[in-house]
């Protein structure tokens, strides 16, 4: 890296393009909970969140990044996504509760319920802690915060989401009947029955992706 003029390095070539993937994930999320276009939101998740672990993978692949200070800076308090939150579980309901085992080596544990909103802003949350120290030209410490928490956290968690979003897809594009709500899954709070849920995620993804007879050559490209 390159020195500026306040005794921080330049970002290189691969700092640049791993912050341009994370800050272009999180715009991409806030554009996506607007709601301005509901009938793309999944299709949008899933191509946002396939590119955001294309670039956690590269984090994975390199060697440990070390920071140039010993103790990481404070950054102050994290930025609240609730709001953020709230808006993408309204807007993916009735299909936001999906179920996943965390360790797929680890104990044979049941599947606990998940919601893709809870995800998505909790990696949002992760990546913008290193956004504030890359934009104030603390490289080093935002490569080390982004592949620390993409080990220990956003990867794993980001990859769950990726797999809920593409049993999605394939569901309604291979004419797949979508399966009933997790059981105890916190999904009722407005009074459908499992029945009346799983209908309404057929019928929304049905409406998205094209619905039956996707399953044809092409899957209607």
């Amino acid at each position: 890296m390159t020195q500026r003029a306040d005794d921080h390095p330049e970002p290189d070539d691969f700092a640049v393009q791993i912050a341009d993937s994370v800050d272009s994930f999180v715009l991409a999320v806030n554009e996506i909970a607007k709601g301005d276009e509901p009938g793309s939101a999944i299709s949008l998740l899933l191509l946002e969140v396939s590119q955001l672990l294309l670039a956690g993978g590269r984090l994975g692949a390199i060697e440990d990044v070390l920071p140039e200070d010993r103790y990481e800076p404070d950054t102050g308090p994290d930025r609240d996504e609730d709001e953020l939150r709230q808006r993408l579980a309204e807007l993916l309901a009735p299909i936001d509760v999906y179920h996943e085992v965390f360790d797929p080596y680890g104990p044979v544990d049941k599947p606990v319920p998940c919601r893709i909103s809870d995800d998505v802003a909790g990696v949002v949350t992760d990546l913008e802690h290193g956004l504030v120290h890359y934009r104030e030209g603390r490289v080093s410490e935002a490569l080390w915060w982004w592949q620390f928490s993409y080990l220990a956290n956003w990867g794993s968690t980001t990859t769950s989401v990726l797999r809920a979003l593409h049993s999605l897809v394939a569901h309604v594009r291979l004419d797949s009947p979508i399966g009933a709500p997790v059981d105890g899954a916190d999904t009722d709070d407005d009074g459908l029955t499992d029945e009346q849920l799983e209908q309404q995620a057929g019928e929304l993804m049905a409406a998205e992706l094209g619905g039956p007879g996707a399953q044809q050559r092409g899957l209607g490209r």
